[in-house]
């Protein structure tokens, strides 16, 4: 008998790779115990998959271990794997040795219960154990994979931008302050305001609150490119879309233009979901039973996948809506964003697929968007999708310098000093290039069902909440 190579649950419950009547070594988590005269049944998971692993023990008395083995507990079990002669699971483990690694009492918060999500990220430190956390985590790594391979397959670099950032590449100006002065002693200058050439930095910086920008100008050197890595927000907004650390997935294509922008996030999209449901496909079937119970998540993610996604424009959007006869919360007028009502109206009545919305005024869009001919629009895209709205923003960058002076001059940016290393770009052998952000953990929320952006954070940080 070899048991000491650890076989992990995957192998036998999902990959089938392990035949029965095989010798193995199981180390995972209690998840349940049930002690009769003559046996007892403990169920064991180990992360590796969603199922778990009955472990068979004859003869209880003699086995001195199960007096204090609770749920929670940590174990390695020896036996040999045998077809099972309960209903709903292939195999069981007939145990040979049963040690308890870790022992955990009657405390422990995740007993054999339902518990709801709010309950759980209280205990964010122990929800991975949990069947429907174990599954989004799970989810979410084979999805990071996909968007790597994907990049990947399609020529581009993977590169690193600053966390730490003196600019702010959406003007927005919710910023979290990096800085290594004394807050309770500031050096401050004659007229009172805070010397920042005494900081560590030597001026004001920030965490950044995306890799865009810096992305422009790899580029413009090597072609196409992407980043994938934490991005921060100090908006005090308190929704489930929303959170202060996440991460975002922005690749940036030199000699793209806007039609070719929106070829790739369709095309990226498309390949994440397909990615999902033939990867993941048993951790995809619980949250299509337990997680998304009012419609066929599975069915939903299927039909993005084989849809040619719609193109408008903005102007015609506004056009469907004032025309739609439904009654909406915001205004539908041309000069106004489009809300998330909006949004959902025409991917999930007006056309029932994807939409993607393209040339906004320019008025409510960023400064670094190519300006159209028309003086009103930008070359800007929204991508919508059935059951949330937009999911992907992107744009065709503006790569003339006097049209990008003249923007930045009507969006009333004064610290443009901060910038000249991104007009740069434009002084010496500029090109059109395009692209666009994707939040990834919204599009982890998209693929499993959850709801709110916490339940797909390891451990979420939003307002007044950075535990763990």
């Amino acid at each position: 008998m070899d048991y000491k190579v650890r076989t992990r649950l995957s192998r036998i419950l999902v990959d089938d790779a392990v035949e029965a009547n095989a010798d193995i070594t199981i180390l995972g988590w209690v998840r349940t115990v049930r002690v009769s005269k003559s046996v007892a049944f403990v169920q064991i998971n180990d992360g590796s998959c969603m199922g778990s692993i009955q472990a068979v023990v004859g003869d209880p008395e003699n086995w001195p271990v199960l007096q204090g083995l609770l749920a929670g507990a940590s174990v390695r079990v020896k036996g040999k794997l045998v077809p099972s002669q309960g209903k709903g699971q292939k195999y069981e483990l007939a145990v040979d040795s049963l040690e308890m690694i870790g022992e955990a009492d009657a405390t422990y918060p995740l007993q054999p219960k339902r518990h709801t999500l709010e309950f759980m990220r209280e205990v964010a430190h122990l929800r991975p154990r949990t069947n429907t956390f174990g599954a989004v985590y799970r989810t979410k790594s084979k999805l990071a994979y996909a968007v790597h391979r994907f990049f990947q397959e399609h020529g581009f670099y993977y590169i690193h931008t600053p966390l730490i950032s003196t600019s702010d590449c959406e003007g927005a100006g919710d910023l979290f302050r990096v800085t290594s002065l004394d807050l309770d002693n500031l050096p401050r200058l004659e007229d009172g305001k805070i010397d920042w050439n005494a900081d560590f930095f030597a001026s004001e910086a920030f965490l950044a609150v995306s890799g865009q920008l810096e992305g422009e100008l790899l580029a413009t050197a090597l072609g196409d490119i992407y980043t994938f890595g934490p991005t921060f927000r100090a908006e005090n907004s308190n929704t489930s879309r929303h959170a202060s650390e996440f991460w975002m997935i922005e690749p940036e294509m030199a000699w793209a233009e806007l039609s070719d922008n929106m070829d790739l996030a369709e095309e990226f999209l498309k390949y994440l979901f397909r990615f999902a449901l033939e990867e993941c496909a048993d951790d995809m079937a619980f949250f299509n039973k337990w997680i998304a119970k009012d419609y066929d998540l599975c069915k939903m993610l299927e039909s993005v996948v084989e849809s040619k996604f719609k193109r408008i424009t903005y102007t015609e959007a506004i056009d469907i809506l004032n025309k739609s006869g439904q009654k909406f919360e915001y205004p539908t007028k041309w000069g106004e964003d489009l809300a998330t009502e909006h949004e959902r109206y025409l991917t999930e009545k007006k056309f029932k697929k994807p939409v993607i919305v393209t040339d906004y005024p320019e008025s409510f869009k960023p400064f670094y968007m190519r300006t159209n001919d028309d003086g009103k629009t930008v070359a800007a895209m929204d991508v919508l999708v059935p059951g949330v709205g937009e999911i992907i923003g992107g744009s065709q960058r503006e790569e003339r310098l006097d049209v990008l002076n003249a923007r930045i001059k009507k969006k009333g940016m004064t610290d443009m000093d901060n910038y000249y290393w991104y007009l740069d770009i434009r002084k010496y052998g500029s090109v059109p290039h395009s692209g666009f952000g994707l939040g990834f953990e919204r599009a982890v929320m998209y693929v499993t069902g959850m709801t709110n952006i916490r339940d797909v954070l390891t451990f979420p940080r939003v307002p007044r909440w950075a535990k763990f």
